[in-house]
């Protein structure tokens, strides 16, 4: 199989958490090699994963990235960072802000409903 990165991904064994998805649903997973422009990623077992990007943390990087399914194979899945540049990958921070704060406002309605209720 030819490999067509265009840039040296380093073998390691990180520890790493996949947010997918609208929802926020978070997988586990290990991240088995990485470059600056993506990384490859094993799941414990198999799932339907969308076509779509996905935030990826790698908290031994003390980083996340936004990232795109390039390819997955059983449990095995490679992902593309997004980024303005390739050196530079886009971190999720502002999209995890921006979740956040749409959860406390959701929570701050329902304080307030209950708090009418009384």
């Amino acid at each position: 199989m030819q490999d067509r990165r265009e840039s040296v991904r380093d073998k390691v064994m990180y520890g790493g958490v996949a947010e997918i998805g609208e929802r926020g649903t978070t997988r586990e997973c290990i991240v088995r090699n990485i470059s600056d422009r993506g990384a490859s990623i094993e799941f414990s077992n198999d799932f339907q994963l969308p076509r779509e990007q996905l935030s990826l943390r790698v908290a031994r990087k003390g980083r996340s990235f936004l990232a795109k399914v390039v390819w997955w194979r059983d449990n095995f899945v490679g992902v593309a960072f997004r980024g303005e540049s390739p050196a530079e990958p886009v971190s999720d921070l502002a999209e995890r802000l921006r979740k956040s704060e749409i959860k406390k406002r959701q929570l701050q309605r329902k304080i307030d409903d209950l708090l009418n209720e009384r």
